[in-house]
């Protein structure tokens, strides 16, 4: 490995984890829908790290294809921006959406009863919620289609760090540099995503959080929102 490969190798390993921990997007989405639906430990490391790979190999492809046929680094920036918006907006209307349902199903999880007078003035309380009504129409379908849409967002979103890095050794004509560089930049960043969910997942599991269990989604949707907020309108 030559020097300048070194270095690169370097920066891909510092600019991946700093990416990754400054951008509350790369792993609160798993940790708050997590909670809000009681997934396992291994099911929300295994949809981290697919959203993760998706979320690095869209840029990788880009970037390669884009240094294939010539384009310049400002305009794979603009592009890998472009793409930030769009993924931001998309965080913005899930956790919006999500958040919706969320106060909707709650408010119909609120029990009531009515009164029910039968022959001879015979009368009984009874007592339902809405949720029950129509959990067929809004919670599994919730539930089913979760994953798949932050998967769907995470490969819009952008590694515009990444692009830089791999400029220079495809310059050079050196595509096992470059192969190696991007390597070890999406692994690092799908590794610092499993990790902080992780210890997130391990801490919050030894924390009481009946008190605050039945708003849950709501939180999740809350969060989300704010993470895509975030990102649009504070950059990060």
């Amino acid at each position: 490995m030559n020097e300048s490969i070194a270095l690169l190798s370097a920066t891909a390993i510092s600019i991946g984890f700093i990416h990754t921990i400054l951008g509350p997007d790369h792993y609160l989405p798993f940790i708050v829908l997590s909670e809000a639906k009681k997934w396992t430990l291994r099911k929300t490391m295994l949809i981290t790290f697919l959203c993760g790979v998706g979320h690095v190999l869209s840029s990788v492809v880009l970037g390669l294809i884009g240094i294939g046929v010539g384009i310049s680094v400002n305009k794979l920036v603009k592009v890998e921006s472009f793409r930030g918006s769009i993924a931001a907006w998309l965080f913005i209307a899930f956790g919006l959406v999500y958040l919706v349902i969320s106060i909707r199903n709650l408010i119909r999880k609120k029990k009531h009863s009515h009164e029910h007078f039968h022959k001879g003035a015979e009368s009984h309380a009874h007592e339902h919620n809405h949720l029950q009504e129509h959990i067929h129409i809004h919670q599994t379908d919730v539930v089913k289609t979760t994953p798949w849409i932050l998967f769907l967002i995470f490969i819009f979103g952008p590694c515009e760090p990444l692009i830089p890095i791999l400029m220079y050794p495809a310059a050079q004509n050196n595509i096992s540099g470059t192969v190696f560089v991007s390597s070890l930049f999406s692994l690092v960043t799908i590794a610092t995503m499993m990790g902080v969910v992780l210890a997130f997942k391990l801490g919050l599991s030894k924390i009481n959080l009946k008190p605050v269990e039945k708003y849950s989604n709501i939180i999740a949707g809350a969060m989300i929102l704010l993470s895509g907020i975030a990102i649009q309108f504070l950059g990060l």
